[in-house]
């Protein structure tokens, strides 16, 4: 594996219907904003995070589109769709991450899948969406090559923007006529999990016929017999053993299951510079491998640092945010099991997914909710981080599943304390309800891109949003606090060593003449700017009077 601000809505409006201009203009754009806002320092805790099925995206080169005879008819989107990493990277060099104000990508996994498919009673599925490893140590054919991903990383650096990977390691893909089972030294086949403690969540499958790697073995085992046929097969079985050689002769590790998935995927940290991890089913293996998997990583990206000074974007450390499936920002450090409490951050984990976020939004006002989460991220969580969300690829029941309240879900989301998850086409309204589907494919469709000129107000909801967030780390790792009730107006401030960065905003405002009181933050005769409109004020007497259109002020100093 050595291979090796503003904008105008007429800009964008042109830009989705092709005008190779105003396309030109956009671009430009993005680029000064980046430069502009480079002083800004990036924070995990507040990211921008884009998570995209790395299959149902874009596609950015057609002639990859079927390999490894999985020509089988598969069930409604439940097959391989052609999206790739050419696909992506021409996404990220176009600006539209940059216009929406994203500052990293999470792709599904990209790793080798099983070529056979499968039927899991929803019909046959391919490994589309990544999950379904069959050899973690090469990309798969229908996403693209190691070069394609050098291209995306660098791309994505060059416009600031973070690059996450999936990382699989408790379980193999399914077993079928073209992928068999790994040997019993490497994996389980049963009991499957019931999940009604600690154990049963841990030490079994998932599902059925989900092989479930040995995590917790410490003894030695030598390699797959077909995964040393592959490597010979594609010539490249010396080089690999080389590689795992070195690895263990350099580690005081055993040659047990795991550490050979982890050399495996810290390989993508060493050779490419990926700047982190979001880490799969993470409560179904033991929490002392998240902490070996941590410094594995740690160590992988220090030596991409010192090997490639050129590409470093700075000082800022590897990140690992994981998947502990029904966690909850209210439970603080510590996960239930029922008869058994298990902290994932300390040594592990920057942060977790929330999966509570999207019952708060339903359930709570907007003060309610902020408060709440100030409250807990400064206290429990303070130095981690949770990941929000209100769509995602494996939630059958998202916060608006009928794509009715989507400028709700940009306003919620954003604006939230905490880093924020956008699932694509959360910002175009992308249909999640596709009919003959079953189960999760209807949350993973292709994105909708002949949709967007048709979208442009909500998309432009969300850029605004977005770019103001990724301009602001005080908007998710700021201190909160409410300034009124009536108009909704709050302050979110952030400090950082030299670094201090404060905002005012305010939220389901009447249309119409304001005087908001901004004496908290600003000074008088200081300038300051409503980011979401482009006015610019004068602060009178602690206050500034704006004329409210859009319900909502996003009030920044005036540059």
């Amino acid at each position: 594996m050595k291979y090796i601000n503003q904008f105008t809505s007429a800009v964008l409006l042109f830009c989705f219907l092709g005008c190779k201009t105003d396309k030109k203009a956009n671009l430009d754009l993005a680029e000064s904003q980046h430069k502009e806002e480079a002083k800004t320092p990036f924070v995990w805790e507040a990211a921008n995070v884009y998570f995209l099925l790395t299959d149902r995206f874009n596609n950015g080169d057609k002639t990859n589109d079927v390999n490894y005879n999985r020509n089988k008819e598969a069930a409604v989107l439940r097959g391989f769709e052609g999206g790739d990493l050419k696909g992506i990277t021409q996404k990220i060099e176009e600006g539209y991450f940059s216009n929406l104000g994203i500052n990293a990508i999470w792709m599904s996994p990209i790793v080798e899948q099983i070529h056979g498919g499968t039927d899991e009673g929803t019909g046959i599925t391919y490994g589309f969406h990544g999950y379904w490893t069959k050899d973690w140590t090469n990309i798969d054919a229908n996403l693209g090559t190691k070069e394609d991903l050098q291209n995306l990383v660098d791309a994505a650096h060059k416009k600031g923007i973070r690059v996450l990977l999936d990382a699989v390691i408790n379980h193999t893909g399914p077993v079928t006529n073209q992928d068999p089972v790994w040997p019993n030294d490497w994996v389980r086949i049963g009991p499957q999990c019931d999940y009604k403690n600690f154990e049963n969540t841990v030490t079994c499958t998932l599902v059925k016929n989900l092989p479930d790697i040995k995590t917790e073995s410490n003894e030695a085992v030598d390699l797959p017999p077909q995964l040393v046929e592959k490597w010979k097969a594609e010539g490249r079985y010396e080089e690999e053993m080389a590689e795992l050689d070195a690895f263990f002769e350099a580690n005081d590790y055993p040659r047990a299951p795991r550490f050979y998935i982890m050399k495996w995927l810290s390989d993508y940290v060493r050779d490419f510079g990926i700047d982190g991890y979001r880490v799969d089913t993470v409560k179904h293996t033991e929490a002392f491998v998240w902490q070996e998997f941590k410094d594995i990583c740690d160590n992988a990206f220090t030596e991409f640092k010192q090997q490639n000074p050129n590409k470093v974007l700075d000082d800022t450390n590897f990140y690992m945010v994981g998947e502990v499936y029904n966690y909850g920002i209210s439970a603080g450090k510590a996960f239930d099991f029922g008869d058994k409490k298990v902290n994932y951050f300390d040594d592990a984990f920057n942060s977790l997914i929330n999966f509570e976020f999207k019952w708060n939004a339903a359930q709570q006002s907007y003060e309610e909710q902020f408060k709440n989460y100030d409250s807990i991220l400064n206290s429990n969580l303070k130095d981690y981080g949770v990941l929000n969300y209100l769509t995602s690829h494996d939630d059958g029941q998202p916060f608006d599943k009928n794509r009715e309240k989507t400028f709700e879900t940009a306003t919620r989301l954003l604006l939230s304390p905490g880093a924020a998850q956008i699932y694509y086409g959360d910002e175009s309204a992308r249909d999640l309800t596709i009919e003959g589907t079953v189960g999760d494919a209807t949350l993973r469709s292709f994105m909708n891109w002949e949709e967007l000129p048709q979208k442009q107000d909500l998309l432009i909801h969300w850029q605004k949003l977005g770019q103001f967030r990724s301009k602001h780390p005080a908007v998710g790792a700021g201190k909160h606090k409410m300034i009124s009730e009536s108009p909704y107006v709050f302050s979110r401030s952030y400090t950082n060593n030299d670094f201090k960065d404060e905002v005012i905003i305010g939220l389901e405002i009447p249309k119409g003449e304001h005087s908001i009181n901004v004496s908290t933050v600003f000074k008088d005769g200081q300038q300051v700017k409503d980011f979401y409109s482009g006015e610019t004020f004068k602060v009178t007497n602690g206050t500034i009077t704006i004329n409210v259109d859009s319900n909502i002020i996003l009030i920044e100093k005036q540059q």
